[in-house]
């Protein structure tokens, strides 16, 4: 069966769709010189707290950051739980395709594992969304859902409509069939992140769940006002605007950088990875990405490159292997 969720294209989505592409251009030139390691961590930090707090976590960034470097905090059980599983599932967003049904799975269950017995599973009853006025919206009955996520996956998998208004539209989805017992709203931000970071390596930086935080109330009634209105299209404006305000900010941030950028970076930054490898054999991706100031995807681009050059090579798998630079002998490496 073919399935294609409701929505409408207005001339105003069309219009945040243009901004934001533009925005994100302007940040893709900016990134080499301005997304720093630092920068890049701050960021995540403002995603997982704000994520988490759209749901009622108290844990602020002060706390969360705590917990990323190992340190021990104040905090229910259940708050610090939810951290921790925020934690593993941003750090693993390179590990997982969006168009895979059983990859969402697996991140529900490294999401809410420590808080739900049947995470990464289904919810086995069903369910009403409640709000200030009581059950706002009822979900579809429980035995449905395993079709409703696999008609929703399909149409993900095949549709060609731009990646921007496609992650809006499956997060209201998601939100609308409630497929898990709790963490839906969680793991619906985090697929749209995902598909965004598909398209657009640069939004890996983006503290969008941030941004949504601070207009909760616009996003519940965003949600709301969707449901009303039998189609998404409500919701895909607000996750837009939010967006586009997201995209805003990191300029603003970053409109003291310098935005020429040499042509030669994309060289320079090869023979830093080379000099790296040479130094640490075992390095990993994200090390590289954190040295060189740029996203994981960027130093996996470089390191295709090298490879078909003929410069590097990676001896084993990448969790126990090594990489060899040609011509240098492992044992002479500093």
């Amino acid at each position: 069966m073919s399935y294609t969720p409701p929505f409408t294209i207005s001339p105003s989505i069309l219009d945040l769709v243009s901004q934001i592409s533009e925005a994100v251009g302007k940040l893709e030139v900016l990134a080499p010189t301005a997304m720093t390691p630092k920068l890049r961590k701050d960021n995540r930090i403002k995603t997982i707290t704000g994520t988490l707090a759209i749901e009622g976590n108290t844990l602020g960034i002060e706390k969360v950051t705590a917990i990323i470097e190992g340190k021990r905090v104040m905090g229910s059980v259940r708050e610090i739980a939810e951290v921790n599983g925020a934690i593993k599932v941003y750090d693993n967003l390179d590990n997982f395709d969006y168009k895979k049904l059983n990859d969402l799975l697996s991140a529900h269950k490294m999401l809410m594992g420590e808080i739900l017995t049947k995470a990464g599973s289904f919810r086995t009853s069903n369910v009403g969304v409640g709000g200030e006025e009581g059950v706002v919206h009822v979900a579809p009955p429980y035995d449905r859902v395993p079709e409703l996520m696999g008609y929703l996956f399909d149409w993900l998998a095949t549709t060609d409509i731009h990646p921007l208004i496609k992650s809006s539209v499956f997060h209201y989805e998601l939100e609308f069939i409630h497929p898990f017992e709790d963490g839906n709203g969680r793991i619906g931000r985090l697929w749209q992140s995902l598909i965004l970071y598909d398209w657009k390596p640069i939004f890996s930086a983006l503290p969008i769940e941030s941004v949504i935080k601070e207009s909760q109330q616009g996003y519940y009634e965003a949600l709301e006002t969707a449901g009303s209105a039998g189609e998404s299209t409500p919701f895909v404006a607000f996750m837009l605007q939010s967006i586009l305000r997201s995209c805003k900010e990191e300029l603003a941030i970053k409109r003291d950088v310098p935005i020429n950028v040499p042509k030669n970076v994309p060289i320079n930054r090869h023979k830093k990875i080379i000099s790296l490898m040479q130094k640490n054999s075992a390095i990993t991706i994200e090390q590289l990405a954190n040295a060189c100031e740029v996203s994981d995807k960027t130093i996996k681009r470089d390191i295709a490159k090298l490879k078909k050059e003929g410069k590097i090579e990676r001896v084993g798998s990448l969790k126990s292997g090594y990489w060899n630079i040609k011509g240098v002998i492992q044992n002479e490496q500093a």
